[in-house]
């Protein structure tokens, strides 16, 4: 069975003074998808949308990265003062991306505010700044610390369970956003002890979805956060029709 082809986003920087504009991508991303037995396919914000639409005909799956902010005047609230928003290129372009990749129900796995991105376009909303919107909350971002963690409440019956398993658990936490109303599509899989949505999966039959806030790419994540990546892909296999076929 040949690997599936998982295309994801990459980030962009505008010109500035000598330094053209160019994009960029973690190496955490596409090498947790390698590892994960997946071929990465790298998609610049450069194309527009009949380019999209024919790329994503040949994709098995979409790997949604993180990021800065979504900029919250996109969907009708005011900016708030910590908000640090995307470029407006990539934003534009991940949106139009995402629109597309919910309607075709092609398996997508966010990370960060590519899981924030997907709950949005979905009809969810987002909290802006968690230490004004959530005042009790536990603090989850050092700006001295990119190794901050923080531990995780899983929902039973779930593929993060499956990740994770038993024992305590402890991911990654560098986000000041998080998910408020959840989109109706998803269902709340996992979150930090002071309720904060860490993780989400689909509720649709049809679509296989899932997001973490936490960045388990990282060099920061533990060797355990690689499963959700072989979860993933694992997934994207499991929808593909020459595998569906063969179920049948």
């Amino acid at each position: 069975m040949t690997k599936p082809l998982i295309g994801m986003n990459s980030d962009f920087r505008s010109q500035n003074g000598s330094t053209p504009s160019f994009s960029f991508l973690a190496s955490g991303y596409y090498e947790s998808i390698q590892r994960a037995g997946g071929i990465p396919v790298i998609v610049p914000p450069a194309l527009d949308e009949e380019d999209v639409n024919q790329l994503l005909e040949r994709l098995d799956g979409f790997l949604m990265v993180g990021g800065s902010d979504l900029d919250p005047r996109n969907d009708g609230f005011m900016l708030h003062p910590a908000v640090k928003p995307l470029e407006r290129k990539r934003e534009r372009f991940d949106r139009m991306l995402a629109s597309q990749i919910v309607q075709r129900r092609l398996p997508v796995f966010g990370i960060g505010v590519g899981m924030q991105l997907l709950n949005v376009e979905c009809g969810g909303n987002l909290f802006l700044h968690i230490p004004d919107d959530l005042p009790n909350s536990i603090p989850h971002r050092d700006p001295h610390d990119i190794s901050h963690r923080h531990s995780l409440e899983i929902v039973s019956g779930t593929i993060i369970e499956r990740v994770y398993g038993d024992g305590e658990i402890r991911v990654n936490s560098r986000h000041h956003m998080a998910i408020d109303e959840v989109a109706p599509v998803f269902n709340v899989t996992a979150r930090c002890p002071d309720g904060v949505i860490e993780v989400i999966e689909s509720a649709a039959p049809d679509w296989f979805a899932m997001g973490t806030q936490f960045h388990p790419e990282t060099e920061a994540a533990s060797a355990l956060d690689m499963r959700i990546f072989e979860e993933f892909v694992e997934g994207v296999r499991s929808t593909r029709p020459e595998v569906a076929r063969l179920v049948a």
